[in-house]
C-alpha cells in the first residue's frame, strides 16, 4: 500500500494480549512489546492514544456468577480496564514516557475524568493518552469505546492489535482453511459476522468514515510497518 499520512493514532489492545502466556494478569514481555509499539509510532512523529480491554481480569459477558446481573458484571469489567490502564501508565513512566489516564467513570483520586478537548491537548503535548473504563456504561465493549474515542480525538487511524494478523472468514486457530482478507468492507463484516469487532463498533466506524486496520500484536515491527505503508494487516473500509 502507498505510504499513508498518520499524525494521530489510536491503538486498541485486548486484555488477553497483555496477559500473553503468563499465569498472572499481565505479562512483562507483552507490556514491553506494547511500549515498543508506542515508541515506534512516536519516533515517526505520530501522536498515540490507547484503549485497553479488561479480559485478562474479567469479562462481563462471560460471567458465571448467576446472582450477578449483566450490567453489574460489565461494571466489574469496566474497573478491570482501569486497573490495566494504571499498570500501563506506570510502565510508560518508568521508561521516561509522559502518560495520562482518562476514565469514562469518575475516579478522581486515580485518574482524570474524560474530557474530549483536554485529552486532545495532552496528545498535542506528546503524552501517551490512555482511555480506561470503556464508554463508562455497561453493555458497550471496549471496541466500541475505542471507535468512539478515535472519532472524538480525530484520529487518522484506529489500529486494533489482536492475536492474529488480520480479519479471517473464520477462526484461523481452529480452521486451517480459514481465509485471510487484505481488505474488507464494514458492510461485509456486519453481514458475514466476521469476529473482529462488535457490530456497534463497526457501524460507528462506518458512519464516521474512520480508517481501521487489524494486525498482530505479536509482530514486533507492525506499527512501524503500517506507518510506512506496508505490513501484514487487514484494512476495513467503506467500499461501494
Amino acid at each position: 500500500m502507498a505510504k499513508p499520512s498518520f499524525k494521530r493514532l489510536l491503538i486498541k489492545i485486548s486484555g488477553e494480549s497483555l496477559k500473553g502466556d503468563s499465569s498472572v494478569f499481565m505479562d512483562k514481555t507483552a507490556i514491553n512489546r506494547l511500549l515498543s509499539h508506542v515508541q515506534n509510532a512516536q519516533a515517526k512523529g505520530c501522536q498515540v492514544a490507547l484503549v485497553v480491554g479488561g479480559g485478562n481480569i474479567w469479562r462481563g459477558k462471560e460471567n458465571t456468577l448467576d446472582f450477578l446481573e449483566r450490567s453489574d458484571a460489565d461494571k466489574v469489567g469496566i474497573l478491570a480496564t482501569l486497573m490495566n490502564a494504571l499498570v500501563l501508565k506506570g510502565a510508560f513512566e518508568i521508561k521516561g514516557m509522559q502518560c495520562v489516564v482518562f476514565s469514562g467513570v469518575s475516579v478522581p483520586s486515580l485518574c482524570e475524568n474524560y474530557l474530549e478537548h483536554t485529552a486532545r491537548a495532552f496528545l498535542d503535548k506528546g503524552y501517551v493518552v490512555l482511555f480506561a473504563a470503556g464508554t463508562g456504561s455497561p453493555f458497550f465493549t471496549t471496541d466500541t469505546a475505542a471507535t468512539l474515542r478515535a472519532l472524538e480525538m480525530k484520529c487518522d487511524l484506529l489500529l486494533k492489535l489482536t492475536k492474529v494478523d488480520g480479519v479471517y472468514d473464520k477462526d484461523p486457530k481452529k480452521y486451517k482453511d480459514a481465509i485471510r482478507f487484505d481488505r474488507v468492507t464494514f458492510q461485509q463484516v456486519l453481514s458475514k459476522g466476521y469476529a473482529v469487532m462488535d457490530a456497534t463498533a463497526v457501524a460507528l466506524a462506518k458512519e464516521g468514515d474512520l480508517p481501521v486496520m487489524v494486525g498482530s500484536f505479536f509482530e514486533e515491527e507492525i506499527v512501524s510497518e503500517i506507518l510506512e505503508g506496508r505490513g501484514t494487516v487487514t484494512r476495513m473500509e467503506k467500499g461501494e
